[in-house]
């Protein structure tokens, strides 16, 4: 039985998923990220993630992981 105190760790693609539409209309800041993962129903995970991104404008999705390296691309099965 899995322990329900343990969450799934925030991975890349689910920041993306989060996000992805958000750059459409390049450039976004961090308060525009977070408004689209809420907007998109994110996990409270994803953005507290997305909350400690520097208030600047980021021009694209790899801008991010100069802030955020130590997020996983994805989860280990």
């Amino acid at each position: 039985m899995a322990n329900p105190n343990l969450t799934t760790p925030v991975t890349r693609i689910e920041i993306v998923d989060a996000i992805g539409g958000a750059f459409v209309a390049s450039p976004v800041t961090a308060a525009d990220l977070v408004a689209a993962a809420d907007d998109a129903h994110a996990r409270p995970e994803v953005l507290q993630t997305l909350r400690r991104l520097p208030a600047r404008t980021y021009h694209s999705l790899r801008d991010l992981w100069e802030y955020l390296g130590d997020i996983p691309v994805d989860v280990e099965d």
